[in-house]
């Protein structure tokens, strides 16, 4: 077992949760990669209906997620970023985080 960084990489994964599945491979690609992952709670996929103010909540938060992260991926399967992405991908570039995609769009 190879010994963990003094200080891990934070990276937050950001993308639709149509992707769910993308996230959850992404998330266990990079934490057994030694990263410490961010990402976005997985809500709504139940069938269950959120409230304007508790995805405004979650979006708050996963900005903040953004902050602490020292870079972030979209996962972005067929090129897809949806409109919440984009925002969040401008939020991460003009607070100087880099950028990657999953997938060239």
């Amino acid at each position: 077992m190879s010994e963990v960084a003094e200080r891990p990489e934070i990276v937050c994964l950001c993308g639709s949760m149509r992707f769910v599945e993308e996230f959850r491979a992404a998330q266990r690609e990079l934490g057994l990669a030694g990263v410490i992952v961010l990402a976005p709670v997985e809500s709504g996929l139940s069938g269950d209906a959120l409230s304007e103010e508790r995805k405004a909540l979650l979006g708050a938060l996963h900005l903040r997620k953004i902050d602490l992260a020292d870079r972030v991926v979209a996962i972005n399967p067929g090129g897809y970023v949806g409109e919440s992405t984009k925002r969040e991908i401008a939020y991460a570039r003009a607070a100087g985080k880099p950028v990657t995609f999953t997938h060239p769009s």
